[in-house]
């Protein structure tokens, strides 16, 4: 479990001491707030053994990043954090409160094509605070979470979008954004696919 101190200037958000940029306090602090929701636990921790496979697609320098930020990828979700109700929003702002490192807060904020989602929730302006990187990593970060189920199962991309358009009705906001997204998603995971070469996954 995740030892939090406050910060003296706020007795309401906490002060993260350990480097969220590491695989190790990431997996802390999601701990501290996923193991609850039950498949969104299962499927983070399953994210993030997906992205120690994607990051020899990177360079020795930002793997362990990929894998702190696939740690938290999904923090917005815990109801402790739910402010604008978007995950990649929600999460992102909580991270920028600890101080986290801006890239990682990025990261998150980013992960998955989250701007056709903001679009269609009314909140591509909130999230234009955090710019958006196209790169490697953030391609990498795509792969792990769009080839594995909502429960950890490990999915090829055409299963991983299909299962959410099916569990998402069409017209609702993840159906809208997810089809939209659909290129752009399959593009990251095949560049990674390239980048990985003939190594096995």
């Amino acid at each position: 479990m995740l030892a939090v101190a406050l910060s003296p200037a706020s007795a309401t958000v906490p002060f993260m001491p350990s480097a969220l940029d590491t695989p190790r306090g990431a997996a802390e602090l999601a701990e501290s707030l996923l193991p609850p929701l039950g498949n969104r636990w299962l499927h983070t921790q399953a994210v993030a053994a997906r992205a120690v496979e994607a990051s020899r697609a990177l360079s020795e320098s930002e793997r362990d990043l990929l894998v702190a930020a696939a740690w938290l990828h999904d923090i917005g979700y815990a109801p402790d954090l739910r402010d604008t109700g978007f995950h990649p929003l929600d999460g992102a702002r909580y991270l920028a409160s600890l101080g986290a490192p801006d890239r990682l807060v990025r990261l998150v904020a980013h992960h998955s094509g989250a701007v056709y989602e903001a679009e269609q929730r009314g909140l591509s302006a909130e999230l234009a605070a955090y710019e958006r990187e196209d790169s490697p990593l953030l391609d990498a970060l795509i792969f792990a979470d769009m080839t594995t189920g909502p429960a950890g199962q490990l999915f090829d991309f055409d299963r991983r979008m299909d299962e959410i358009l099916v569990r998402y009705e069409p017209g609702s906001v993840v159906h809208t954004a997810i089809s939209k997204a659909r290129p752009y998603l399959g593009a990251a995971v095949e560049r990674t696919l390239a980048r990985l070469g003939d190594q096995p996954m």
